[in-house]
């Protein structure tokens, strides 16, 4: 679904355990990492798309989360000229608005199954530092992942971001 300003509709998914650590997921066959993340099918509440997508990328069910809270709004990242693209719809997608959602895994972190869906979308995981991914998402994502892990963090029991060392060397690979 792509509004009329061009921006596609989608949800992100910040996935917490009990250490207050997020998911960090690496791109198939790709350097970069990134949240869950995808986007809404016509019909589909927010609710309904971010429990589609954390199945279809990380394996994961209803049953293996907590939904603790989601963005008040919709958050916005424009795409850069090289990746907007016309629909086939004729619409032109620039960009993404996001409803993100933060959960907490209440099972072990051995359900988490990159290979749940026909077309993967990680090829490995871990647990990072909440703050990490702001930092290490692709430049044109990092103000939405600002904002989202922002607006969460209140939910969680973790520090500002002021408080975090920056050398991060306790993220640990998981899949």
């Amino acid at each position: 679904m792509i509004d009329d300003d061009g921006f596609r509709a989608n949800v992100g998914i910040i996935l917490s355990n009990c250490d207050g650590e997020v998911f960090w997921g690496k791109r198939i066959g790709q350097t970069s990492w990134q949240f869950p993340q995808g986007g809404i099918d016509e019909g589909e509440t927010p609710l309904e798309a971010m429990f589609r997508e954390l199945h279809e990328e990380t394996g994961l069910r209803e049953k293996h989360v907590e939904v603790v809270g989601s963005t008040q709004d919709w958050l916005r990242y424009r795409l850069p000229n090289k990746m907007v693209r016309r629909c086939n719809n004729g619409k032109v997608c620039i960009g993404q608005k996001q409803r993100w959602f933060l959960l907490k895994l209440t099972c072990d972190d051995s359900s988490v199954d990159l290979e749940a869906c026909d077309v993967p979308e990680f090829d490995g995981w871990r647990w990072v530092n909440y703050w990490l991914p702001a930092k290490e998402v692709v430049y044109f994502k990092r103000r939405v992942y600002e904002r989202a892990l922002q607006e969460l963090a209140p939910l969680t029991l973790i520090g500002h971001p002021s408080t975090i060392d920056s050398d991060d060397e306790d993220s640990r690979e998981v899949g």
